[in-house]
């Protein structure tokens, strides 16, 4: 059986080829479909290959999917972890990739079916166009700063309100600067329109998927954050548990122990996708502000730990929430309806669907509930907020304390193996 290691640039593949025992190296192999191509009709069906996963590595290996019988996508961290070589050319490179995979220590990377593809696409497509409408934006505000204009009275300073008022404190810049801050409202709309697009293709895809419908019933979890979500998930299956979720998302605390010395936990580790990553972050601070059990987490580890720190604790727990919601097919169990339907209802209307102004929805349409029916949800939330909160404090008062003590009739009373054991000697 042969391991087939390809090293990966835009024009061309490196290849290299280890079999009984010894690694040789292939020549190159053009980065085209025709080349590509030809190359996988020359190869068996007992062959297994390799590349690294990089931008067209996921098109690299459909075309030879069907020819080989498998096609390794390797973490290039995993693989730089793996080797630590000085010297670094394309044909080492090659010649590595075959023999780690030959020698079994690379991991298989998961490749995303094709509608996993087309939603990270659209999300880092929107993180880009909102990157660059921020940096306009801040770059208005620095005109405004330099200039000793006094503080917005509005909290949007690109709002309605707000363009009226800045159009007035224009007036009274140099023609530089206002020149300047011209050119940068114009790009604040035209990315606006742009993201306004994306927007209209997430709306699509929330609302012919379940699973990101289903995200939608968690508070603060919107169209783009759940579409996020299961862009970087994909598959739930392939996170045996949530915390093999949360791990993959960076929500996970760095850890650091050695010797005798006690464990110490750090800042989250930010691996993985980092969009995703950011939106729930963001979504946290919205569940944050909303009446029910994770507003009561939040304030319960923002006492001991600080806002910022409650907030990715937040975040974590909506990660281990989606999980056990994707895992079981289960709505969020304290979702308010009205306010998943307006969700629902936003991205009906944002795709073109008749506003029905002046009459009266009732059934599965109704995109909102009476001031009677808000009253009763907010009312049912606050119950539970306060049942969380009840739980808490009777888990505190019943908790075992720290140390062998814990444990009555066993290392207290009857130490017989072990450590327990070794320390009454």
């Amino acid at each position: 059986m042969r391991k087939i290691g390809l090293d990966v640039h835009r024009d061309f593949c490196e290849v290299a080829i280890a079999e009984g025992g010894r690694v040789r190296l292939a020549g190159r192999v053009a980065t085209d479909p025709a080349a590509l191509t030809l190359f996988a009709e020359s190869l068996v069906s007992s062959d297994e290959v390799v590349l690294e996963a990089t931008a067209n590595a996921v098109a690299i290996a459909r075309l030879i999917e069907p020819h080989v019988g498998r096609v390794v996508l390797a973490n290039p961290k995993a693989v730089k972890a793996a080797t630590g070589l000085r010297a670094k050319t394309d044909k080492i490179d090659a010649m590595t990739l075959a023999q780690l995979l030959s020698g079994g220590f690379l991991a298989r990377v998961w490749t995303p079916n094709e509608p996993t593809v087309v939603r990270r696409r659209l999300v880092a497509r929107r993180a880009q166009l909102v990157r660059h409408r921020v940096r306009e934006k801040n770059q208005v505000h620095a005109i405004l700063q330099r200039n000793l204009v006094p503080r917005p009275p509005m909290t949007d300073l690109f709002g309605v309100k707000g363009r009226r008022w800045l159009a007035e404190q224009l007036e009274c810049l140099p023609e530089a600067e206002r020149t300047m801050a011209s050119a940068c409202l114009r790009q604040i709309d035209f990315l606006g329109r742009e993201i306004d697009l994306v927007d209209r293709d997430i709306a699509r895809q929330a609302l012919d998927s379940p699973e990101i419908r289903r995200l939608m019933t968690l508070p603060g979890v919107s169209a783009v954050t759940a579409t996020a979500l299961m862009a970087a998930v994909g598959d739930i299956s392939r996170f045996p548990t949530p915390r093999e979720l949360v791990g993959y998302l960076g929500l996970d605390p760095r850890v650091r122990q050695s010797g005798t010395e006690p464990a110490r936990h750090g800042r989250i580790s930010k691996q993985g996708p980092g969009n995703s990553r950011g939106l729930l972050v963001e979504a946290a601070w919205h569940a944050a502000r909303t009446t029910g059990p994770l507003r009561a987490f939040h304030q319960r580890i923002a006492a001991r730990r600080g806002a910022n720190v409650a907030t990715v604790a937040v975040a974590r727990k909506l990660a281990l929430i989606a999980w056990h919601m994707l895992s079981r097919d289960e709505d969020y169990a304290f979702a308010r309806p009205s306010l998943v339907r307006e969700k629902l209802r936003r991205l009906e209307l944002m795709l073109g669907a008749s506003r029905q102004q002046g009459k009266k929805l009732t059934g599965a349409g109704r995109s909102f509930a009476t001031v009677e029916g808000r009253r009763l949800e907010k009312e049912l939330a606050t119950q539970q907020e306060a049942a969380y909160l009840r739980l808490v404090s009777d888990w505190k008062a019943n908790r075992p304390k720290a140390g062998a003590g814990a444990t009555p009739g066993r290392a207290s009373q009857k130490p017989s193996k072990g450590k327990a054991a070794r320390q009454t000697h």
